[in-house]
């Protein structure tokens, strides 16, 4: 397994999501789908908030789906007010926020919880992916995972990893050069 020396990175372990697949969504615009339209394609799911002190990585997660999207890459964003209510606004807001503050043009999903009672079903899917300081919980906004071709969890990133961090786009990368089983 490979970890960075400040533990903000854990990925090696693979995790099979079989079930990820089936799992309904919601996108920020009121369309529906499931997780399985991105079978086939990496997908890097991050929960986000508009004012949090990580919010300027959404500049750094447009600059990866931009360098990355024709390859294949998904990156899909999950507002989400849990952590010091640092997402208040509605799906409306957020889009205009996302748009207009940082051109964000990759997918998002409606606001939603990542933890709790409440916990989005994808979040509980990808929660079981055991690697991390806090296996199963997510700690802060901006926590990263990213999903292979297959639909197994192969990394999972700490909010203090910077989208173009080096560990990040070598993951990334690895996944879109291999092919769906």
């Amino acid at each position: 397994m490979e970890r960075s020396t400040d533990n903000t990175t854990y990925q090696g372990e693979t995790m099979s999501s079989s079930g990820l697949y089936s799992i309904d969504l919601t996108l920020n615009d009121g369309s529906r789908t499931t997780f399985g339209e991105f079978r086939g394609r990496p997908v890097l799911v991050v929960n986000v908030a508009s004012r949090c002190g990580f919010t300027p990585q959404y500049a750094g997660l447009e600059a990866l789906y931009g360098k990355y999207a024709e390859e294949g890459l998904v990156v899909l964003g999950m507002p989400c007010n849990q952590f010091m209510g640092q997402e208040p606004g509605n799906d409306d807001e957020i889009a205009e926020f996302c748009s207009t503050t940082f051109g964000v043009t990759f997918p998002l999903l409606t606001k939603g919880d990542v933890r709790g009672r409440d916990q989005h079903p994808l979040y509980q899917q990808l929660t079981t992916f055991r690697s991390g300081i806090l296996p199963g919980l997510v700690k802060w906004n901006f926590e990263k995972f990213l999903v292979n071709r297959d639909g197994e969890v192969v990394g999972r990133f700490a909010p203090t990893v910077e989208p173009d961090a080096p560990e990040l786009v070598a993951a990334v990368e690895d996944a879109l050069a291999r092919p769906a089983a």
